[in-house]
């Protein structure tokens, strides 16, 4: 049962007055050696390389992923802006990322480069994150493909091509639209499958329910998301559970049995940090309905982009030393 993070942190101060390669490369070592201080096993970037100032508010989860395709053309009509909006789901951006005007291409598209400039800098097992091939169709105007389905699968194919260049030890597929819209589970798979195809090592699957300040997006349940969680082509799954009713920890013993669940325990919604006495209760809680040997991670419920930087370091060794409470280990204080 190891400790690791979902993928984002909030972005320090210097790196937003300050965005040079240079600056980068430093901030992205502050957050590794804050994640080893507190005990994380499973480090991860921080999503930094994401960083726009133009896109802050999605902390480039989209942008950052559409921009270089080929195929897509970033300014839009104001008609074009007013046939997208009035989409069902949109309203969570003013008007999408672009427009898709001809084939997806790689174009630009260099997801090696911003991981090399992570792989080095610390030792320990690593994570990349990839936001899913579904969630970045949905946001998208398309005037070529006219079907989800074959718009899904053609960014799933760059993805899976970009990915297959990354060693890192886990790379985990972001899914935040779905929880929504379960109709499209079948979909949202097939595009994910996709993507983990081009994956060397361990493959994982983030599903939650959104996060903008501090808001749940998507109003789904995980009794509607069975079958699309079973479908999942992965190894584990990386699933928001500390904000969700406690009831749905029951649903989770259907999801296929040799996916292993990853639960996250620590609330990114909330700024008050948990005690490690509460986290091991929800592991506890969690290894009673699910058995503990399924449960390969335990994390927070997404990343801490939003939140102020002491709390997300607090909230991290709190992570560490409620799962080794759980275990009957002792953590030893930070110096």
């Amino acid at each position: 049962m190891r400790t690791t993070v979902v993928g984002s942190y909030p972005v320090p101060m210097w790196l937003r007055v300050f965005s040079t390669r240079e600056s980068l490369r430093d901030a992205i070592m502050a957050v590794l050696k804050t994640q080893e201080l507190a005990g994380i096993e499973v480090v991860a970037d921080g999503e930094l390389y994401r960083w726009d100032i133009n896109h802050a508010e999605t902390n480039g989860m989209i942008d950052y992923f559409v921009r270089p395709l080929g195929g897509i053309e970033p300014e839009l009509t104001l008609e074009q802006v007013e046939r997208w909006q009035a989409r069902p789901g949109n309203r969570f951006r003013a008007k999408p990322p672009g427009i898709v005007v001809g084939p997806i291409t790689a174009g630009h598209m260099r997801l090696q480069h911003d991981y090399r400039l992570y792989r080095d800098l610390t030792r320990h097992p690593k994570k990349f994150t990839v936001t899913s091939p579904y969630m970045l169709a949905k946001t998208l105007a398309d005037e070529h493909y006219g079907d989800l389905r074959s718009l899904v699968l053609a960014i799933a194919d760059v993805l899976k091509e970009q990915v297959r260049a990354i060693d890192a030890e886990v790379i985990q597929v972001d899914e935040a639209n779905v929880t929504g819209h379960p109709g499209d589970g079948e979909i949202a798979a097939a595009g994910i499958n996709r993507v983990l195809e081009g994956v060397q090592r361990e493959k994982a699957v983030h599903l939650c329910f959104g996060n903008y300040g501090g808001q749940t997006i998507q109003r789904g349940t995980y009794d509607k998301l069975i079958e699309f969680l079973s479908q999942l082509q992965a190894d584990h799954l990386v699933l928001e559970m500390a904000r969700r009713p406690e009831a749905e920890l029951e649903i989770l013993r259907e999801v296929e049995p040799r996916l292993k669940l990853g639960i996250g325990v620590i609330d990114i919604k909330d700024n008050e940090v948990e005690s490690p006495e509460q986290v091991a209760a929800r592991i506890e809680r969690a290894a009673s309905v699910v058995g503990a040997d399924r449960i390969a991670y335990v994390h927070p419920d997404c990343g801490f982009w939003m939140l102020p930087r002491s709390v997300a370091d607090a909230k991290m060794v709190s992570l560490v030393r409620g799962r080794d409470l759980f275990l009957g280990e002792s953590s030893e204080p930070l110096q």
